[in-house]
C-alpha cells in the first residue's frame, strides 16, 4: 500500500484573459488548490498527490489547457503520513 503523499507548488503562466476559466478549471482537479491570481496572468498552485505519475499527470493536465503558456514546478516534497515528525 502506498502511504506516500507528494505536495508541490506550481506557477501558471496564462493569458490575463483566461485566468477565470483557467483558475476553475485548475479547481476542479483533484488535490489541487489556487492560492492566488494576478492580473498579468499569474496563478500559484498547489497539488496534493499519492504518487509521482498523478502529481505529473496533473501538472500536464493543467499545461494543456486552452490560455496556459506555461508551468513551472517550484517545489516538491514526499511525505510518508505513517513515520513520526
Amino acid at each position: 500500500m502506498n502511504t506516500e503523499v507528494h505536495i508541490s507548488s506550481l506557477v501558471v503562466q496564462a493569458r490575463p484573459e483566461g485566468i477565470a476559466s483557467i483558475e476553475s478549471a485548475i479547481g476542479g482537479l483533484d488535490g489541487a488548490e489556487v492560492h492566488g491570481t494576478s492580473a498579468r496572468g499569474k496563478l500559484v498552485v498547489t497539488l496534493e498527490s499519492i504518487s509521482e505519475d498523478e502529481m505529473l499527470t496533473r501538472i500536464d493536465a493543467i499545461n494543456q489547457f486552452e490560455g496556459v503558456l506555461s508551468v513551472a514546478l517550484i517545489f516538491h516534497q514526499v511525505e510518508d503520513p505513517t513515520e513520526p515528525e
